[in-house]
Parts: C-alpha cells; structure tokens; sequence
C-alpha cells in the first residue's frame, strides 16, 4: 500500500502480517478521498481539521489524512501485531509530530483522551464481525466527541444489514468488493 496523494504521495504503508487485520485497500481509500474532495454534499477542508482513526490498523487512512494536510490524527487501535506496524508507519513517515497513538479499545474512547479537542472527522473501520457500531455512536454523542459538523466514515461488510441508532443519518454509502463505506453525521 501506498499513500495516495499529498505531501507522503507514494511512500510505502506497511501492512500487519497477521490474518485478523484487514487494511483498507487502495482503492477504496482513494474513492473516500474523492468522495470527501468532490462531493457537493460532504465537504472536508483537511487543513488544520483533527481526525479520529478508530480501529486504526497499520494507519493508512489517519495517514492519508495526515498527508493531505490535516492538524492531527488521534489513533486509537489495541491489536499488538496492529499496533507494532502503526508505529513503525508513523516513525518511518515522520508523522510523530502530528500523530497521537492510543494503544486501547476504541469503546474506552473520551474526550480526555482525545485532549478535548474538536473532531472533525471520524473514521470506524471495526472488525466486521463487530456488531456494536451503535454502542460506540452512542458512546461519541454522550462523550460529547462529535460536534453537529463532524462527518463519520463507517467501514463495514456490504452484506450487513445494519440498522443504526436514530441519531445517526446517512448521507451516502458506497460498495466497493465486500466493502461498504458509509457516510454520515450525528444528530444532535
């Protein structure tokens, strides 16, 4: 994998070599990218915004973000194999500065632990077999994460037929292979 575009374009993201993590392909980080870049009804300006990487991974997608200019990414991921290739990924690419690695459960998720900042986009790329996506929507809206502005990107299996809590609006959902990538925001 490879960063897509900005200031990293084309430098190597190093994978997790078990089998329990799945990165988010190429291609489909890309079609986010170009969804957050160009769609009329989803804007991200990237400069000076704050992420939330929930179930991090190797980083890619906090890391894509990091390149095309936002202020920081909070990374938050408790899988060691994970964890190990996240540091490595933020060490080589020099992203020390600008990255905050959480090496936790993304459900124990509070404000301290993101410095009380304002978030302004959210990424939950969960296991698919996790089925408490709306524990967590709920635990973000009590913890006071999201603000009416934040978008929340949701990775899951395009088999799934989830039904999420009714603060949760859908603003589009796109498949990609086994991949559906869910854009949204919290009502509050």
């Amino acid at each position: 994998m490879r960063v897509i575009s900005g200031k990293l374009r084309g430098k190597l993201i190093h994978n997790p070599t078990d089998k329990t993590t799945r990165p988010l392909k190429d291609m489909v980080r890309e079609s986010i990218f170009n969804i957050l870049e160009h769609s009329k009804n989803i804007k991200i300006k990237f400069k000076n915004d704050v992420v939330l990487d929930l179930f991090s991974g190797s980083g890619s997608f906090g890391i894509e973000c990091l390149s095309r200019g936002v202020k920081k990414v909070y990374f938050f991921e408790k899988h060691e194999p994970s964890l190990k290739v996240l540091e490595k990924n933020i060490n080589y690419l020099e992203l020390n500065k600008n990255s905050i690695i959480r090496k936790m459960d993304a459900y124990e998720i509070s404000t301290e632990k993101i410095g009380n900042e304002k978030i302004d986009l959210i990424y939950l790329d969960p296991p698919f077999r996790d089925k408490n996506i709306n524990k967590l929507l709920i635990k973000i809206i009590e913890e006071k994460i999201a603000q009416r502005s934040t978008l929340i990107i949701i990775h899951r299996n395009k088999k799934f037929k989830e039904i999420f809590i009714k603060n949760f609006k859908i603003i589009r959902e796109k498949t990609y292979g086994l991949s559906k990538i869910i854009f949204g925001k919290l009502l509050f």
